[in-house]
């Protein structure tokens, strides 16, 4: 057993080059004992019940475990953060599916649970835009997140990259279609 205290000045982005390269789950191990009581957190801030939230965070740790090598991850906070909150909604998604039995939903009124369900379908489609985003390769992430999240111009992309300007607009071009592409798939697999 990897003793996480030895380990503490090794960076996430070093402990994941351990684990891709030996696939020893302690490394794993290490880095989901950094990031327990954030996913805790998480967890607790949508559902709401401490029980619920330390169970769901034992699932986001299977899910790690049984995932992580599948994704090539650069940003493992990032990354099981959004795997936690994913969670979380989909958990809360599926209590909205169920039988209203007694609940605060009987007093709730209509406006007010369709306000509900289009803030948990924002923030999914958020959760889904993140998750894609970091799926690109570096180069279409890169001007991709400058162009639409920062709203700098392609002059400012190219001062900022060192890229051509065409390269800029591939990059983007590119990336804005994969990114349609991988949301797509990510609904059909909620669906």
């Amino acid at each position: 057993m990897l003793n996480p205290e030895k380990y503490k000045h090794i960076d996430d982005q070093q402990l994941l080059l351990h684990f891709y390269e030996d696939k020893n789950n302690e490394w794993l191990g290490i880095l989901l004992n950094r990031y327990t009581l954030l996913l805790l957190g998480v967890c607790m801030k949508y559902l709401k019940n401490e029980e619920e939230a330390k169970d769901s965070v034992q699932q986001v740790f299977l899910k790690t475990l049984t995932e992580l090598h599948k994704y090539k991850v650069d940003y493992f906070k990032s990354w099981v953060y959004m795997v936690a909150k994913n969670h979380c909604l989909m958990k809360l998604r599926d209590k909205n599916r169920l039988p209203v039995e007694i609940n605060e939903q009987l007093h709730a009124t209509a406006d007010e649970r369709a306000d509900t369900k289009k803030l948990l379908e924002n923030d999914l489609l958020v959760t889904n835009m993140e998750q894609a985003l970091s799926q690109l390769n570096k180069e279409q992430q890169q001007c991709v997140t400058l162009f639409y999240l920062h709203k700098k111009s392609y002059l400012e992309i190219v001062a900022a990259t060192g890229f051509s300007l065409l390269q800029v607009k591939s990059y983007i071009q590119n990336g804005k279609r994969n990114l349609k592409i991988m949301l797509e798939r990510l609904q059909e697999n909620e669906q």
